[in-house]
C-alpha cells in the first residue's frame, strides 16, 4: 500500500491579520514532523509566505525552523514541492539546492495511479485580468534587479505595506467559484489529468466536475485544512 500524499495552500507566513490562528507556523512545523516517514508527497500549493524574495547572500531568518522541518521531511523520503503563488513567486535556488524542495509554476505528478495537476490558481479566473498584467510587470528582469538593490529589511517593510493594503482590497472582492471550476475542468481535459489541485481563493472544497475532480486545500490563516490523498481518493481534513 502506498503512503498518503498531502497538499496545503495559502499559509501566508509573515503576516498575522486580526483573528489569525496564533502560532500557525509552529502548527505547520508540527504537522510536517508528524508525517515524516509517513508520506510519499507534500505539495505546498502557493502562498506559503506572505512575501518571499531571495538575495544572493540573504535568507529570511524568521523561518529557519520551517526550513529544517522541510529538509528533514525530504531526507525521510517524502517528495516535497512548492508552487509559486501570487505573494511568493520570486523564489530562487535556495529551496531546491539547500532543502531539496522543488519549485514550480505548475506541476503534474503521478500519485497512486492518478495524474494530479497543481497550480496556485492566481490569474486563472477571467476577473483576474488586472492581476495578470501586474504579474508580468513584476516579473520583468529589470524590476527584479531594481528590487534587489533595496536593503532586505527595507524590501520586506515595503512588501508588508503593499500586502496589508492589497489584502484590504481583496477582502471586499467576491469570489466566483465557478470561474475556478470551469478552469479546472478545462485543465483536466487539456493536461489529461484526473485531479486538479489549486488554492488562491482560500475556499476549501472538493468538487466533482465533468473531467474528474477539482480540489482546494483552503487556507492556514484562520481555519487550517489539508487535502489528503489515499488509494487514489482525495479527502479534506481540518486541523
Amino acid at each position: 500500500m502506498s503512503l498518503p500524499a498531502y497538499f496545503i495552500s495559502d499559509v501566508h507566513l509573515g503576516v498575522n491579520p486580526p483573528g489569525a490562528l496564533p502560532g500557525r507556523e509552529k502548527k505547520l512545523i508540527q504537522f510536517l514532523e508528524s508525517i515524516r516517514g509517513k508520506a510519499s508527497h507534500l505539495v505546498l500549493v502557493g502562498d506559503l509566505f506572505e512575501f518571499w524574495y531571495e538575495y544572493r547572500d540573504y535568507v529570511n531568518r524568521n523561518h529557519f525552523e520551517l526550513f529544517f522541518a522541510l529538509r528533514e521531511l525530504v531526507r525521510s523520503g517524502c517528495e516535497v514541492h512548492v508552487m509559486q503563488g501570487n505573494h511568493d513567486f520570486a523564489y530562487g535556488d535556495f529551496f531546491p539546492k539547500t532543502l531539496g524542495v522543488q519549485v514550480h509554476r505548475s506541476l503534474v505528478l503521478e500519485i497512486q495511479g492518478k495524474r494530479v495537476f497543481f497550480h496556485h490558481g492566481d490569474g486563472v479566473a477571467k476577473s483576474d485580468r488586472g492581476y495578470r498584467i501586474m504579474r508580468r510587470i513584476l516579473d520583468l528582469p529589470l524590476n527584479r534587479w531594481l528590487f534587489r538593490q533595496i536593503h532586505p529589511d527595507r524590501g520586506m517593510a515595503i512588501a508588508r505595506f503593499v500586502g496589508r493594503n492589497s489584502r484590504k482590497i481583496g477582502e471586499s472582492r467576491e469570489i466566483n467559484i465557478n470561474e475556478y471550476l470551469d478552469w479546472g475542468t478545462s485543465v483536466l481535459k487539456r493536461r489529461n489529468c484526473d485531479i486538479c489541485v489549486h488554492g488562491h481563493h482560500h475556499i476549501a472544497g472538493i468538487w466533482n466536475v465533468k473531467n474528474g475532480v477539482v480540489a482546494s486545500p483552503g487556507e492556514w490563516i484562520w481555519k487550517p485544512a489539508v487535502l489528503r490523498m489515499e488509494e487514489g481518493g482525495i479527502i479534506l481534513d481540518t486541523l
